[in-house]
């Protein structure tokens, strides 16, 4: 266990009373070691920060709302560990979901990133399903199970992305060259609960603005190459 690498369980919560004493226990329940808790209360006006304060064994920030990119990017700030865990704080995790996404890495020192599959609490009904696993709504990007070096070289989350932040990143990590995998094991118990920030609608398709801005990097890459 001391060979083990630390990882941090990084947490964004906005206005998240509702489900949040239960995801903090899922989290603490993790039967691996060592890791921590950060989360980053990204300007709550309900009971978070009431919910949040009970719990010694987490690591708390608070910022003004700046939304999930830039909160998760504070938590990473304040955090510590070689492996990164992201967390949705109206989800829950299985007790081996660090376990097996750590030991995946180690076994695999070539690969950067890990995403798992999820299982859906009441999932709405017009998910459709993957056509390689055959799970609802395919491989959650809140999976997302990285190496800090990996995370550092990619520059992190891009803040001016309200939606389909993770997502972005992991395009910059496949431009970066990183190994990203999936694994067969189910990671996350993810919640439709009808309020999710998933289910709002951007004026701009995140996936479209990443490809652009991917293109527009390839042009830039090019021009200063001549």
């Amino acid at each position: 266990m001391r060979d083990r690498p630390l990882v941090s369980a990084i947490v964004s919560a906005f206005q998240a009373e509702e489900f949040l004493e239960d995801a903090i226990a899922s989290i603490l329940a993790q039967d691996y070691a060592p890791f921590e808790v950060v989360v980053c209360d990204d300007g709550s006006t309900d009971r978070t920060p009431e919910i949040l304060a009970k719990y010694s064994e987490l690591r708390t920030i608070r910022q003004p709302n700046a939304g999930p990119a830039a909160a998760r990017n504070a938590a990473v700030a304040a955090s510590h560990g070689e492996l990164l865990a992201v967390f949705d704080a109206d989800d829950l995790w299985p007790t081996t979901r660090l376990a097996v996404q750590a030991a995946y890495l180690a076994a695999n020192p070539d690969v950067g990133c890990v995403l798992g599959r999820q299982e859906w609490i009441e999932p709405p009904p017009w998910d459709t399903r993957d056509p390689v696993y055959g799970d609802l709504d395919g491989i959650p990007f809140n999976s997302l199970f990285v190496r800090r070096a990996a995370f550092e070289e990619a520059g992190g989350f891009d803040e001016s992305f309200t939606h389909g932040e993770d997502r972005d990143f992991l395009f910059r990590l496949r431009e970066r060259g990183v190994r990203i995998e999936v694994i067969p094991e189910i990671v996350v118990f993810r919640r439709f609960h009808g309020t999710n920030l998933t289910l709002s609608t951007p004026s701009t398709s995140p996936m479209l603005r990443s490809l652009r801005q991917k293109l527009e990097r390839e042009r830039a890459s090019r021009e200063g190459a001549r």
